[in-house]
């Protein structure tokens, strides 16, 4: 009985020596969102690029205080005229279609810093692209004339892949702003190699096999849950006791070493 009774006290000694070592840590309450984001860039180019409509809008849920999921969505309306392929290629180039993204990001400030309202993250993206072109006149000259074609409507997938530098703000009680680069490499533009769409909806210059970009976002937050999250203290530096006396042994009372 006795062993039994010291066995329960130790066991006790023990949680509470365990309860005492988290409660002298840092805690945070750290609250996990939904977002749904609203990009601002394509519905302003619309009023100096009439040959070109671009609407987008993303959702994403935070998976932890580090990684959200997100899911993009966007339609795009492209025409041009007059587009020279080569010195011997001409054509008009019309374009509709809708994109997905899908990927996650990763937040690179720590949780106590971020505080679920700001993040400075890097991004990963697969992309898909389903759209229909057409190419209603096709000049072509060599050295025997010119001549005319024309493709009728077609129906195409597009697949890209891209990185996301991003950052984001709050700058009213769960509403950000931020801006996103796009860096995207084309996987396969669904034409085929010898024609290269002059636009892809949601990835851009389809002739590239590099497509850079920027867009800036309205965010709208929407918190769902709270995690609690130990802050580990940050260790402190040592003072260098080295060099005082030593320095003061060396030094006479003018400040110059004997």
């Amino acid at each position: 009985m006795s062993r039994a009774s010291g066995y329960f006290i130790s066991l006790i000694l023990v949680i509470s020596s365990l309860t005492v070592d988290v409660l002298a840590q840092d805690t945070i309450q750290f609250p996990l969102k939904f977002r749904l984001g609203f990009e601002v860039t394509g519905a302003a180019k619309y009023f100096y690029e009439k040959e070109r409509v671009n609407l987008e809008g993303n959702f994403s849920i935070d998976l932890n205080e580090k990684v959200s999921a997100i899911l993009v969505a966007g339609r795009s309306d492209y025409s041009y005229s007059r587009y020279r392929d080569t010195s011997f290629l001409m054509y008009d180039y019309s374009t509709k279609g809708y994109y997905f993204r899908a990927g996650f990001d990763f937040n690179l400030l720590k949780p106590k810093k971020s505080q679920g309202k700001y993040a400075v993250s890097i991004g990963f993206r697969y992309g898909m692209s389903h759209f229909d072109y057409e190419l209603p006149t096709i000049t072509h000259e060599n050295y025997w004339g010119k001549s005319l074609t024309s493709v009728p409507t077609t129906n195409e997938w597009a697949h890209f892949i891209e990185v996301n530098p991003s950052v984001r703000a709050e700058v009213w009680k769960n509403i950000s702003v931020g801006w996103t680069v796009s860096l995207r490499k084309m996987i396969d533009p669904g034409t085929g190699r010898h024609l290269k769409p002059v636009y892809l909806p949601g990835y851009g210059n389809g002739s590239k096999s590099f497509s850079p970009g920027v867009s800036y976002f309205i965010i709208w937050s929407i918190p769902f849950k709270n995690k609690r999250l130990i802050i580990q203290p940050e260790p402190e530096e040592e003072e260098d006791q080295t060099g005082t006396g030593q320095n003061g042994e060396n030094m006479n009372q003018g400040g110059f070493r004997q």
